[in-house]
C-alpha cells in the first residue's frame, strides 16, 4: 500500500500501517523522534510496535547524530538464509534426529562452545578477514576489553528469544535453511555502555524521553561509539555466518550430497551511511531491513507462519527500507497470561520445535498475521519465495 504522512513535530511521520492500529505508546515514541533537531526523515514500517529504547519498526534518518538507543542493545541483530538442492522427500519421517543435530552444534540461550570455533574449519564458511576483526576487539571502549574470551566463544551460538534456526520448505518443496541472531552479550554490553555515555551528556539533558539521548557529529563520544557499532555490526554477520556454516555441515553430514545456493544477509538492527535528497545521512533500522532496488532481504514471521524471501523496489520515501518481520502484537509478559502450552502444541501442529512453557512468550498468536505486513508493504518489495519451517531450533 502507498504510505500515509502523520503529522510530526520537524519532519513528517511516513507511516506502511494504519495510525490508528498503532498502540498510543508507540506513536509518543514516534513523535518525540520528530522533535528532535538532528532528524532528517522518519519512515514506520508495518510490522511497527513499541520497543525498549526506540519503536521497532522505525527508520530514522539523521544528519551528524546518531542515537545508541534507537539501535538497541542486539547491535546488528538479522538473518541470513540459504537454499539447497534438498527437497521435502529427502528428509525423513521423523525431524527429531534433524533438530538435535544441529542443537549439538549450534549452542542456544545462554550457552557457548566450549571452545572457540575455528572459522577456517567451518566448510563453506565466506566472510573472511578474521585476524584484522579480532585486533579491533583491542580498539573497543575499555569497559569491555575483559569479554574477549566469552566474545570469542560466544561467536557461532544462536541467544535465545525471538532468535531461531530453522530447515524450512519453499512452494516448491525445496529444503532450505534460516537463522536468525544478531550481536550477543558483547553487542548488548557495548550497547548500554554508550547509551549511557549518551544520556549523560549536556545536550541531551532536556529531551522529551531519555532514549532520544544523541552523539552529534566532531566529538570523541561519537567517533567512539561508531568505531563500536560497526565493530559490533560485523561482530553479528560474522555470528550468523560461522552459525550457518556449521549447520550447513550437519546437513553434509546427514545429507552427502546436498548443495547450497549462495547465502542471503541483512542486518535489522543497525546504522548505515546513506544518502537521500541529496544529504548524508546515518540511517537506523530499528526492526527494518534494507530494501535498496534488487536487493534480496529476508521477513521472518514466528514458529509456525514461516518468513519470506523479497526483493527490495528501492522506494526512496522508506529509505530505502521494509519491514524486519511479522512484529509482535501483544508483549512477552502478555502472551504468557494469555496462552497455555497446549496452545502452543496446537499452533506449532506439524513443526519439530520445543513445544514447552520457556518458549509460550514466543507463540505463533503473540505475532501480527505475517501475510498482511507483506501485502501492506508491497510498494518496498516483492516476494521471492514464502518458506515454511518443518524443524525450529530456539533457546
Amino acid at each position: 500500500m502507498p504510505y500515509t504522512e502523520t503529522p510530526g513535530a520537524r519532519v513528517p511521520i511516513r507511516m506502511w500501517a494504519d495510525p490508528h492500529t498503532v498502540e498510543p505508546a508507540a506513536m509518543d515514541q514516534l513523535r518525540n523522534v520528530t522533535r528532535l533537531p538532528w532528524v532528517h526523515g522518519l519512515a514506520v514500517m508495518p510490522d511497527v510496535h513499541y520497543g525498549k529504547g526506540a519503536t521497532v519498526g522505525s527508520v530514522i534518518a539523521r544528519r551528524d547524530a546518531v542515537c545508541p538507543a534507537a539501535v538497541g542493545v542486539d547491535i546488528g541483530c538479522g538473518m541470513t538464509a540459504v537454499k539447497s538442492s534438498l527437497t521435502a522427500s529427502d528428509l525423513p519421517d521423523d525431524l527429531g534426529g534433524l533438530r538435535s543435530n544441529l542443537e549439538r552444534a549450534i549452542p542456544v540461550g545462554h550457552k557457548a562452545h566450549a571452545t572457540p570455533v575455528n572459522p577456517r574449519r567451518v566448510h563453506g564458511l565466506k566472510t573472511g578477514g578474521w585476524d584484522r576483526f579480532w585486533e579491533g576487539f583491542d580498539e573497543l571502549t575499555p569497559a569491555v576489553r575483559h569479554r574477549r574470551e566469552r566474545a570469542a566463544s560466544q561467536i557461532g551460538t544462536l541467544g535465545g528469544g525471538n532468535h531461531f534456526l530453522e530447515v524450512c520448505l519453499d512452494g516448491a518443496g525445496t529444503v532450505w535453511l534460516i537463522l536468525h541472531s544478531g550481536s550477543r552479550n558483547i553487542g548488548k554490553e557495548l550497547a548500554e555502555h554508550h547509551i549511557e555515555q549518551a544520556r549523560g551528556l549536556p545536550h541531551n539533558r532536556d529531551l522529551p524521553d531519555r532514549d532520544l539521548a544523541v552523539f552529534v557529529a566532531g566529538t570523541p563520544q561519537m567517533a567512539a561509539y561508531r568505531r563500536d557499532l560497526f565493530w559490533a555490526q560485523d561482530y553479528a554477520r560474522r555470528n550468523r555466518d560461522v552459525m550457518m556454516g556449521l549447520a550447513c555441515d550437519v546437513m553434509r553430514r546427514m545429507f552427502p550430497r546436498v548443495v547450497f545456493h549462495d547465502w542471503i544477509s541483512c542486518h535489522h538492527n543497525y546504522v548505515a551511511e546513506e544518502r537521500y535528497d541529496g544529504v548524508d545521512v546515518l540511517v537506523t533500522r530499528k526492526g527494518a531491513i534494507r530494501a535498496g532496488e534488487g536487493e534480496l532481504g529476508i521477513i521472518p514471521g514466528s514458529m509456525a507462519t514461516g518468513s519470506y524471501i523479497v526483493r527490495g523496489l528501492g522506494e526512496p520515501a522508506s529509505f530505502n527500507s521494509a519491514s524486519h518481520g511479522a512484529g509482535r502484537r501483544m508483549s512477552r509478559n502478555k502472551a504468557k497470561r494469555t496462552y497455555t502450552e497446549a496452545d502452543l502444541l496446537e499452533q506449532t501442529t506439524g513443526v519439530e520445535c520445543r513445544k514447552d512453557t520457556g518458549v509460550l512468550d514466543e507463540i505463533p498468536g503473540a505475532y501480527k498475521d505475517l501475510s498482511e505486513v507483506i501485502e501492506a508493504q508491497t510498494d518496498l518489495v516483492e516476494v521471492v519465495a514464502h518458506l515454511r519451517q518443518v524443524v525450529c531450533v530456539k533457546g
